[in-house]
């Protein structure tokens, strides 16, 4: 972030050395985005080792004497200004990072980054084989490693706590429960009576032949489509989908790529292009600094989700885009209209796997997950009961038992790092990209108009105002307060799900 160094020369001073720091998490990000994306298996030993080692030096720099007392400084020479203030929000930022660093030991920083830098091609190895035992005792280490993690950083209530307030500032474990079951409350009986209306739909067609070049090139032309600026942008592909952003001239998305499913690059491609978008957006003057980054990990969810959901589910998207989709695959997509399409991408079908749920059934999965990473943290569940309790969870949620545990405890990527209070903010990004596209179209009505037609650029110009340029300037729930006038609540997303799923099922929901 850029400051007048002649008016503000503490400020200044903070803001050069945040820089500097940022530089180097990003080199150490490159680390583990090659891991994921590009480096050969028999690399794992030397990246583990180097990922370590960045860690350890990033988190001694970061925790530095010199850094807080620059903090300080810049603190006292701000006195006075507003809150909202760009670079009274840098030292606020920059002072929940620094006494979360400070809370962290080097030696658990150190054994963090070797028990995940083993657990993950532990779990690609159990998921490929469908092996839970084999990857349990790394879960087992990374369950410790999160518990220890809630007791250095503190609470006051439930140890959950300090895990989610990681990823989502200020909020609670009661809050957030309390949403989940507003949220089940109403969605389960939307969802049963799609079931016991018997309208059935037909997604046959996502599940033929897809020539994965073929889904390749067609990925570049939706991401670009739907404005991800591949200028600043590379798609990759990885055994888990994922974002990564290295400053705003630099923010990668990866997919993956089924032969006999296109759902999962379609989908997977927006998710992550939602993700990236968000960062391409914030403002040039926060470069290289930790403002440039989103709000949390529920705003940034939420955009992705807008993307896939909101935007890529939208009837009007494919009414746009489904002639230059068949025209890509006709063998799979030549009895198919883009009626027909619109509804299969819809279908409430309660697939065990959560990247590829519907958007009914999807905040049911991470119900589960919220639940069980509070049982795991508390010990009121051991690691070697986990595949069983996860299938308990699934039949009485979702009313499904996966067949295998490579589609039900070991689908994700998550566990194999200590980021406990991760997975709520996928459910929270959903209620906040409804709230937020709904105070988008009272605001501008060419937003919905816009949509409509299959172009999402009235939309994103809206949140490139209301939420992406400001980047972490202000704290989650003041973000989603100034944008759409209101807390957060359940109330947009039910609304959203009624009205989408009452047309795709032609039903009154």
């Amino acid at each position: 972030m850029k400051i007048d160094a002649a008016a503000l020369p503490r400020t200044a001073a903070l803001a050069e050395r945040l820089a500097e720091l940022h530089d180097i998490a990003c080199a150490a990000g490159l680390l583990g985005w090659d891991r994921e994306a590009n480096m050969p298996p028999g690399g794992q030993e030397g990246r583990i080792a180097q990922m370590g080692t960045m860690s350890r030096l990033l988190h001694r720099m970061t925790t530095d004497d010199a850094v807080g007392a620059l903090i300080e400084d810049a603190a006292t020479e701000l006195a006075g200004r507003p809150a909202d203030d760009p670079a009274v929000a840098l030292v606020r930022v920059t002072r929940r990072h620094y006494d979360d660093a400070r809370c962290l030991p080097d030696d658990f920083v150190r054994r963090r980054a070797d028990v995940s830098g083993r657990a993950h091609p532990a779990w690609v190895k159990a998921r490929a084989e469908d092996d839970f035992g084999a990857f349990a005792p790394h879960l087992e280490a990374v369950v410790d490693l999160n518990r220890e993690l809630a007791e250095l950083y503190g609470y006051a209530d439930d140890p959950y706590d300090a895990v989610l307030d990681r990823f989502e500032e200020g909020a609670t474990t009661a809050e957030v429960r309390g949403l989940f079951d507003a949220l089940q409350a109403t969605l389960v009986p939307i969802a049963a009576a799609i079931r016991e209306s018997g309208r059935a739909i037909d997604d046959r067609m996502l599940h033929r032949h897809y020539p994965v070049p073929d889904q390749q090139a067609y990925a570049r032309e939706l991401a670009q489509s739907v404005g991800y600026d591949l200028e600043r942008g590379h798609i990759g592909t990885a055994v888990h989908p994922f974002a990564a952003s290295f400053g705003r001239g630099d923010c990668r998305i990866t997919t993956r790529w089924y032969p006999d499913f296109v759902g999962a690059s379609l989908f997977g491609t927006l998710h992550e292009c939602g993700h990236a978008m968000y960062e391409q957006g914030t403002d040039p003057a926060y470069a290289r600094g930790p403002l440039g980054r989103g709000a949390s990990s529920g705003v940034h969810e939420s955009q992705s989700r807008l993307m896939e959901n909101i935007v890529g589910r939208s009837r009007g998207f494919w009414e746009a885009r489904f002639g230059g989709l068949q025209a890509a695959f006709p063998a799979a997509l030549g009895d198919t209209d883009a009626d027909g399409f619109y509804r299969a991408v819809n279908k409430v079908s309660g697939t065990p796997i959560r990247v590829e749920s519907d958007e009914l059934t999807y905040n049911l999965h991470i119900v589960l997950r919220f639940e069980l990473e509070q049982a795991l943290l508390a010990g009121d569940l051991a690691v070697r009961d986990l595949a069983g309790a996860w299938n308990d969870r699934m039949a009485a949620l979702l009313g499904i038992v996966p067949p295998s545990n490579r589609e039900g405890v070991l689908q994700d990527v998550h566990w194999t790092r200590p980021s406990f209070g991760y997975f709520p903010t996928y459910a929270l990004g959903n209620l906040i990209a409804a709230q937020l596209y709904e105070a988008a179209v009272a605001a501008d009505p060419t937003v919905a108009t816009d949509l409509q037609a299959g172009s999402p650029a009235a939309l994103w110009s809206w949140l490139g105002e209301h939420v992406h340029q400001h980047g972490k300037r202000f704290k989650p729930a003041e973000l989603v307060e100034r944008a759409t006038g209101s807390p957060l609540s359940v109330d947009a997303f039910v609304r959203y799900a009624r009205a989408k799923f009452s047309d795709v099922y032609d039903l009154e929901l």
